[in-house]
């Protein structure tokens, strides 16, 4: 008993801090923002009053839906690059790849970590231009080569966000990739599966909590995000979180603009309630 509890109370010390620091940075500031959502104006500028005006706001007006779907439709696309693009370089890491190189590699995925996102951001704005680097390379090759500027453009907002979360796909689909033994994929072939059929009878099932752990991580802050779409969409640059950007930034409109983002926060947890007993049934059957 008495090991018990100081095995509890060594937690409480261990895990206390990080509770902590989370309850300070995240929830407390997300309580203030739900407060200021049922609020007719902020308590910094005025007396305020409770209402659901706000809420009313979202669902009566087009504008909001609109740009709600698009946001929706942004991060499906964004997340599906990722994977396309992610899981086959994941593969390569933790099959093909050894030693040292698998290493090297590792360390050129989460390279892109080590810059400022906003950095990042701009140097496709000296990409994506007809002046820009792959632009000169291919009219100086090819002088009459035709225009590939994409700036200012949905694509370009797919390139700027597919770059900015495809490391989050490469690592946690390599994570699960590299924990699958070997000699499972060595039964199934000497049993007479084919390639094909090891990889989605033995491989997908047992890396789908990578897949299911990177897309998440990719969805959610892609629907949310404001700054890609701002510098490299242009007129193609309204989102939901540019939106809720404006509200704070622009027209100094808080009450709304949480509305918006408490409005945007459930239907991530609608969309994860919805495919959640999908991904418990196939996690299920991974562990079986």
């Amino acid at each position: 008993m008495t090991t018990t509890a100081a095995r509890n109370r060594a937690i409480l010390w261990l895990a206390g801090p990080a509770y902590l620091w989370l309850l300070a940075t995240v929830l407390l500031p997300l309580a203030a923002m739900l407060y200021f959502s049922f609020l007719t104006v902020s308590p910094l500028s005025g007396t305020p009053e409770f209402t659901l005006a706000h809420y009313r706001t979202f669902f009566t007006q087009e504008v909001y839906l609109v740009n709600a779907g698009r946001s929706m439709m942004l991060g499906l696309h964004v997340t599906l690059l990722c994977l396309a693009f992610g899981y086959p370089a994941a593969w390569v890491l933790a099959r093909v790849i050894k030693n040292r190189w698998r290493e090297a590699m590792l360390l050129l995925v989460v390279l892109p970590f080590w810059s400022n996102g906003l950095v990042r951001t701009f140097s496709w704005t000296m990409v994506l231009t007809d002046y820009g680097l792959i632009g000169r390379a291919l009219h100086a090759v090819w002088p009459g080569a035709p225009s590939i500027e994409i700036m200012n453009s949905y694509p370009a907002i797919l390139v700027g966000l597919t770059h900015a979360y495809l490391p989050y796909v490469v690592l946690t689909c390599y994570v699960s990739l590299q924990g699958i033994n070997p000699s499972l994929t060595e039964a199934a072939r000497s049993l007479g599966a084919s390639w094909g059929q090891v990889f989605l009878r033995v491989i997908l099932p047992l890396s789908l909590p990578g897949i299911i752990a990177g897309a998440m991580l990719t969805f959610v802050p892609v629907m949310g995000s404001f700054m890609e779409p701002r510098i490299l969409g242009g007129t193609q640059a309204i989102m939901l979180g540019t939106l809720i950007e404006n509200q704070f930034t622009a027209a100094f409109n808080w009450p709304l603009g949480a509305a918006l983002g408490f409005v945007m926060l459930g239907a991530v947890f609608l969309l994860m309630a919805l495919f959640w007993p999908l991904i418990r049934r196939h996690v299920q059957g991974v562990a079986a």
